[in-house]
């Protein structure tokens, strides 16, 4: 019989798993696609028209390899910033920009610490290098610098991971919280800040830049408020040698032309994103009010997403997030305990969020008997 691959031990040792199960997935196993999509926390509300047109001029292009270096989507970044474009690397995605990351800095069992529940595609990444994952438990549905920074120095932590806005919880720390914990940094360890919900939430929640900043790499992108998510474009704001290290093993010519060209016409599109703002402002408001009218608490968001308190434990929030699901309603929910108490409700237009309060009622009744 003939030999297959001889995978390492490392990849023989891990699960053939998906971190999210998307929708599209469920729609197949279903048979039938979804009434509102919800779960994947997207903009409903799509890209700038400006980008789409810059895509659809592109699109004669796609002959040609993608400029490796991204330099005109990074100049107008670095622009904005006020930063120099060294400091700044485009990527597939915040996703991607974690794989190449974790590649960098983390080796079989280098100890990296994260919250326990947090977003799981990083888990992946550190897994998937052989990494061991250390976690601490969110703190009133906060993850909890204090804690993350006490278990980084108690285990010589490589990277601490901390996503601010928070997902799946939508919760936020202000930007002197974060810099406090900035400073905190022990030497050797790296800290990685999601800001993929930054677009969001309200003014004073970042920290101001400092790109010589060795102690800390800042993830952006363009999957959130520039309804982009398709196009997988993130970036990564560091400092200049790490930012330079990306080239050591990254892919090359990972970004595509079109998703070039999108992302750079929906960064000059400011009108579009303060209309998506406003939007996503009164959808989350509008959630908040379907979940009150159906006795349910909501938590304060700083995301497109809405966490929904179900007022009772991980085993019922499942009964209903599998309700809604049953209900062609689209969402998803946290993993760890206490958080698994709620379900996670992406924002979305009038006719997703009509379904959503059609569906709720019955899928709690259902739940509950």
């Amino acid at each position: 019989m003939t030999q297959g691959p001889r995978f390492t031990p490392l990849a023989d040792s891990l699960p053939a798993s998906v971190p999210f199960v998307g929708p599209e997935t469920q729609e197949r196993d279903r048979g039938r696609p979804f009434a509102a999509r919800l779960g994947a926390n997207e903009s409903l509300f799509g890209p700038s028209p400006k980008a789409i047109e810059a895509m659809a001029l592109e699109a004669s292009e796609t002959w040609k390899y993608g400029d490796s270096l991204s330099f005109d989507l990074r100049a107008e970044l670095a622009a904005r910033l006020g930063i120099g474009a060294g400091h700044i690397m485009v990527g597939e995605g915040i996703d991607g920009l974690l794989g190449y990351l974790v590649r960098l800095t983390v080796g079989a069992g280098d100890k990296v610490v994260t919250s326990l529940g947090a977003y799981p595609t990083f888990n992946y990444h550190v897994a998937g290098f052989g990494g061991d994952l250390v976690t601490v438990p969110y703190r009133d549905d906060h993850e909890d610098p204090d804690a993350l920074i006490a278990k980084a120095r108690e285990v010589d932590a490589k990277l601490i991971y901390i996503a601010n806005p928070d997902n799946p919880m939508g919760s936020w720390h202000d930007a002197a919280r974060m810099q406090e914990m900035i400073e905190a940094v022990p030497d050797g360890t790296l800290l990685i800040l999601d800001e993929a919900y930054l677009e969001f939430a309200p003014e004073g929640t970042a920290p101001l830049i400092d790109p010589d900043d060795p102690r800390v790499i800042r993830m952006r992108t363009f999957s959130k408020a520039y309804g982009l998510a398709g196009a997988r474009v993130g970036y990564a704001l560091g400092a200049e040698p790490l930012i330079t290290a990306f080239n050591k093993i990254r892919n090359h010519f990972g970004m595509a032309r079109i998703s070039q060209a999108g992302a750079l016409a929906a960064l000059r599109d400011d009108d579009w994103l303060a209309d998506v703002q406003a939007r996503v402002s009164a959808a989350r408001d509008r959630i908040a009010g379907i979940a009150a009218a159906n006795g349910l608490t909501t938590l304060p968001s700083a995301t497109n997403f809405v966490a929904v308190d179900c007022g009772a434990d991980g085993d019922f929030a499942r009964r209903v997030l599998a309700e809604l699901v049953a209900r062609d309603i689209f969402v998803r929910m946290p993993f760890a305990a206490p958080q698994d108490r709620c379900i996670r409700v992406s924002v979305g237009t009038e006719r997703d969020l009509d379904a959503f309060e059609a569906a709720l009622p019955e899928a709690l009744a259902a739940a509950r008997a």
